[in-house]
Parts: C-alpha cells; sequence; structure tokens
C-alpha cells in the first residue's frame, strides 16, 4: 500500500508522524508526503526525511497553500500517483504506535468493503440528518480522515470533491459519496494502535482560511 500524509507545516509534527509511520507499517509500504507552500520550513523537513530513507519516502512539493489547493484536490492527485492496490490516507496528529496498517488491509479484503479507518460515525437521524455520532467498530456510514485506507481503484473512480479545500467535512462527504457508488466502510476495532496528538487543523487553523 502507499501511505500519504498532506504537510501544511507544523515540521516536529511531521517528524513525529513520519517516525512512527517507519517503525510500524509494513516495510514495503512506501510513504507519500505532499509538501504544501513550505510553511514554516516544513518542505525542507519533507526533502530532509526523504533524502534519509530513499525509496522508501517519495517527495512532492507544491508551490500553493494547503487552503489553496484544496484538501480534495491534493488528496485526489496523491491517489492518482499511488500504484499501490491501496491509499492510506493519515493525518499528522496521528501517531501510529504499533502496526495500525495491516489491520485496515485486511479489512479491504471484505466483500464490498472500500474503506476501512480509525475513526468512524453515523448519521445523526434524531438530528434530521444534519449532524454525526461517533460510531463503534464494524460498518459506519462515513470514516473520518485521521487514518483512513480506501481501495485505489474506487478511490480513483470516486474522487473527493475537487471544491473541498478544508479537511472539516470533506472526509465525511468523500465517505458518503464512496457509499452511493456502492461500497462499503468499516472501523475494523475499536483499539487500534493509535494515538491522536494536537490535531492542527482543527484547534490552530485560521478561521478565515
Amino acid at each position: 500500500c502507499g501511505i500519504a500524509l498532506l504537510v501544511d507545516g507544523w515540521p516536529d509534527d511531521v517528524r513525529a508522524c513520519v517516525a512512527a509511520l517507519l517503525a510500524h507499517v509494513p516495510s514495503d509500504t512506501t510513504i507519500w508526503l505532499l509538501d504544501l507552500g513550505d510553511v514554516d520550513g516544513a518542505g525542507m523537513v519533507v526533502h530532509a526525511l526523504a533524502g534519509e530513507h530513499p525509496g522508501r519516502i517519495i517527495e512532492l512539493h507544491c508551490a500553493q497553500r494547503l487552503e489553496q489547493a484544496g484538501w480534495g484536490n491534493a488528496t485526489a492527485r496523491l491517489i492518482e500517483l499511488d500504484p499501490a492496490a491501496v491509499h492510506v490516507l493519515v493525518d499528522a496528529s496521528s501517531i501510529l504506535t504499533g502496526d495500525a496498517v495491516t489491520p485496515l488491509l485486511r479489512a479491504l479484503d471484505e466483500p464490498g468493503v472500500v474503506g476501512a479507518g480509525w475513526r468512524g460515525v453515523d448519521v445523526n437521524t434524531a438530528d434530521a440528518w444534519r449532524s454525526f455520532t461517533d460510531a463503534p467498530a464494524g460498518e459506519v456510514d462515513a470514516l473520518l480522515g485521521y487514518l483512513m485506507a480506501v481501495d485505489t481503484a474506487a478511490a480513483r473512480s470516486t474522487p473527493p470533491n475537487p471544491k473541498a479545500r478544508f479537511y472539516r467535512n470533506a472526509d465525511l462527504e468523500w465517505s458518503l459519496m464512496l457509499r452511493a457508488a456502492g461500497g462499503r466502510l468499516v472501523v475494523p476495532s475499536d483499539d487500534l494502535p493509535v494515538r491522536q496528538d494536537r490535531h492542527r487543523g482543527y484547534h490552530d487553523s485560521d478561521p478565515r482560511s
């Protein structure tokens, strides 16, 4: 599989996330790092990591920042470039403490499953379908993009909305699109070995972006 990380600053977070990936994902996994705008020198960190791990880490650089390029477009571009049968999205806040990727890959072997993730949500029908509630392990209405594996062919056939500039709700919308195309989404376990550090997109983004 290929694992993709959108880099929009926070170089220390990038190093921590990538170090955990290198320590815990299968050795034949390729890690794709897409630097968007070299914010706070994060692009140089991406370049250094690729130099330290040639063949294992692939570096890509875009002059536009994430809010300009857009989460949907950037994610779709990585899916197009990744030759692996399974494409894994990870957020820099998601720190693997063990092999959390192999359970996701196994889940994709189940009939009709096109996406598997660390955390999922269900539509809150009591709120007239206007919100989501956290879901336990099993089949879910939508997956959160903190750590999410998708069948590459299905993702190319049904890519994220190109108008989705910000991660917030873009992963949920994409999940519903994948389900509308006939796919199933699952969370394979309630206790995958992952912890979440500070989520910069939620806590530290400029609200005007």
